[in-house]
């Protein structure tokens, strides 16, 4: 007995022994993935990124990207290809991978050998007045041959000849105005930049019988006033100079316009060209100011209202239709010869990727379009220029083997952005599947500095937290002892019942740039950042050269941002954003941030439509359920990450609450809420014409009953209504713990 109990204990003794040998050197021999998933971001990384962002190689950068027009499909916009690639394919700061992605699109350009014209033609067929066809030169990056011409893409060919009239803005309550006062059959409108979208100008015209549409930029709209290029406009200052003509693209839809919801590959099926809607159906022509100012100040007829008149010191009439008995140009008509001609061509993307070490299957995507009118300086190459500046940081890091991202990075270079956000409209149709299932954010950074005052941001609510976080690392703009976040507060702030006064963000609403896709189609969290100027000095509605022959490497290095160091801001404060959400245990996205903007959207709601719903005997109780529904999943998921101790819980809970936040803007989407918007499916976020800080479905639909009171109209509220309703409740839903 004495025997065995001894062999009992020297056995259990070795046993023990054993199992505290092999624990130890099981817990300090385990594979390097155990410490890679549950690694948090790296501050002192974030760091050593911020201090390596070189103004001076982002000034390189831009200068490189301007030196020829690149508009797309052009020559120079294959250089500009090439140099993406060369980049991003470097073996010292290179990426891990990059490529060329190409579309076949259908885009529209004037004809070089026939220009259009704009003339002011008497009853002799005497040519009283010729519209300049090219902008003055002051540098000669305006006499470069590939400058194209002014002109509105995909504005019908064609020739017309009638009376002037002057349409302000050229919106629906502008042709209903003039309408009353002038009998618009036949005639010519000239309206000015602003209130309505470039194609919709020609798209309102057109039931009132008008044949041709002149768009200009009116000084009062973007040069406070000032006209005169001998001391006051380019090259002198910042403003546009009397000749420039702002280019655009004159349609209403995002997209390859022949493939709608496909991407545009070469044997992709294809409509019928008659079957486009959204664009011109009468021929439109934008103008320099100068010469709308000889048209405009010749006009007779009764005096537009106040709010018409702009910066011409003279009084904007409406016309009689045609000018004043007193005028040179008395009985003389306008007349637009357009020779536009549309072609399938083939856009490129260039796309680059760093790859995930935890979870490769999870996308940051961080983009800016590459396509520019003319050399593009602003738009788009200052936020080219900064993408440039990133990438050579990140993948500096990457090949040295310092870094590499818990969760794939994509960078997009789109093309033929400037045709209607082309480029990214495509690769999401083309991705549909795969960049709705696993990407996390998308990060646009278009125009990167449209001044350099302070920081502007707009996003999802969820976003506002990180780039709070990351704008108070950096340095605003020649303030060494200020930060981005407290300059930013300085320009634009609002109270927030949860954290007091923060920087005011604004919406990703419309579809404005390349986050219009990913937002709108694909319900995925995004946001666009810039640096822009101090709106109490100025009224301009954008920066002046917007779109211009005048948007050049010169007009950028002396008026935007000397010194780059706006550029240098952005770049760290979008870096800094994405490495965060590249890198984090748990996706830096907050539900109770947009939990609030959805309480404020229902205030805003309730205040302004519940009285006259409740006569129709349409209750609002089902939204404000859905929204205090949403505010208790919010608080309960942010309860969840608070009290747990991620770093030390099994990684499926970590990656069950990450999904949580990813998905949360794609139970938004509705495909079926607004038939009449193409490619618009987010609920909360769609574009809207009622112009209300509210659910932007459901201001429509109000404005609309209210205009018409029809019932069926109060009908589509009551949809809208519940379409709201069920989205919210489902998306908090997707906040709550697992089933």
């Amino acid at each position: 007995m004495i025997k065995q109990l001894l062999i009992s204990i020297v056995c259990g003794a070795a046993m023990l022994t054993v199992g505290i040998l092999i624990g130890h050197y099981g817990i300090t021999n385990a594979p390097s993935w155990v410490k890679d998933v549950v690694r948090d971001v790296d501050e002192s990384l974030i760091e050593k990124f911020l201090s390596e962002v070189d103004n001076i190689q982002i000034q390189e950068n831009l200068k490189e990207l301007t030196k020829v027009p690149h508009m797309a499909t052009t020559a120079g916009d294959e250089q500009t290809v090439q140099l993406m690639l060369k980049r991003w394919q470097d073996p010292e700061s290179g990426l891990d991978q990059a490529w060329r992605e190409e579309y076949l699109v259908y885009l529209s350009f004037p004809d070089p050998k026939n220009p259009n014209k704009v003339t002011v033609v008497s009853p002799s067929e005497t040519v009283l007045h010729t519209a300049r066809e090219k902008e003055k030169s002051y540098t000669p990056d305006q006499d470069d041959p590939a400058v194209v011409q002014p002109y509105a893409a995909y504005s019908p060919a064609g020739h017309q000849r009638g009376r002037l009239v002057y349409a302000n803005q050229g919106k629906p309550s502008d042709y209903l105005l003039l309408n009353q006062t002038v009998d618009l059959k036949g005639t010519i409108a000239i309206t000015r930049y602003g209130g309505a979208g470039r194609a919709a100008k020609a798209i309102n015209a057109a039931p009132y019988g008008v044949i041709g549409v002149l768009v200009y930029t009116d000084p009062l709209d973007i040069n406070d006033g000032l006209m005169s290029d001998a001391n006051e406009t380019y090259p002198h200052s910042w403003y546009m100079p009397p000749s420039g003509v702002e280019r655009g693209s004159f349609n209403t839809h995002y997209g390859d316009m022949l493939t709608p919801y496909l991407a545009a590959k070469e044997e992709t099926y294809r409509i019928p060209v008659e079957d486009i809607t959204g664009i011109p159906p009468i021929p439109i022509q934008p103008i320099g100011f100068e010469d709308a100012y000889i048209l405009i100040c010749e006009l007779g007829g009764e005096a537009a209202p106040k709010e018409w008149q702009g910066a011409f010191n003279c009084t904007y009439n409406f016309g009689g239709p045609g000018f004043k008995p007193t005028s040179a140009f008395n009985n003389s008509d306008v007349k637009l010869d357009i020779f536009n001609h549309e072609k399938i061509k083939n856009s490129s993307n260039v796309m680059g990727v760093i790859k995930g070490s935890v979870e490769p299957d999870r996308y940051v995507i961080y983009g800016n379009h590459r396509d520019s009118w003319v050399h593009g300086a602003i738009d788009p190459s200052s936020g080219t220029s900064v993408m440039l500046e990133l990438t050579r940081v990140l993948g500096k890091m990457v090949k040295q083997g310092k870094w590499r991202p818990r969760r794939s990075i994509i960078f997009g270079s789109w093309g033929a952005e400037e045709f209607g956000l082309i480029g990214s409209a495509e690769y999401t149709e083309q991705y549909f599947t795969k960049l709705s299932e696993r990407t996390i954010a998308y990060i646009n950074v278009d125009i990167a500095v449209f001044a350099n005052a302070t920081l502007r941001a707009s996003g999802m609510p969820s976003v506002q937290n990180v780039i709070f976080k990351a704008a108070k690392q950096v340095n605003a703009a020649g303030l060494e002892s200020t930060s981005v976040y407290d300059n930013w507060i300085k320009y634009s702030n609002r109270t927030s019942p949860a954290h007091g006064t923060i920087p005011r963000m604004g919406y990703l609403s419309g579809a404005g740039s390349d986050y219009a896709a990913f937002v709108h189609y694909l319900g995925i969290t995004a946001m666009d950042i810039s640096y822009t100027y101090d709106r109490s000095k100025t009224n301009a509605r954008i920066y002046p050269a917007y779109h211009t022959a005048y948007d050049t490497f010169d007009y950028a290095s002396k008026f935007i941002d000397p010194g780059f160091v706006s550029h240098q801001a952005i770049a760290r404060t979008a870096g800094n954003v994405l490495i965060r959400l590249a890198d984090s245990l748990v996706l830096p996205l907050n539900c109770s941030d947009y939990a609030e903007i959805l309480e404020d959207y229902l205030k805003t709601a309730v205040n302004l439509y519940q009285n006259q719903l409740q006569v129709k005997h349409i209750s609002m109780d089902p939204l404000k359920r859905a929204v205090a529904s949403f505010r208790s999943a919010a608080t309960h998921l942010d309860q969840v990450i608070l009290s747990s101790d991620l770093a030390n819980e099994t990684p499926l809970k970590v990656r069950r609450i990450n999904d949580q936040l990813m998905l949360l803007d794609r139970a938004f989407l509705n495909p079926l809420a607004f038939p009449d918007k193409y490619a618009f499916r987010h609920v909360i976020w769609a574009s809207s014409s009622a112009g209300k800080p509210t659910f932007p479905g459901l201001a429509d639909a109000y404005a609309k009953a209210e205009s018409s009171g029809q019932p069926r109209d109060w009908d589509k509220v009551h949809y809208h209504l519940s379409v709201l309703s069920q989205a919210i409740e489902g998306a908090a839903n997707t906040l709550v713990d697992v089933i």
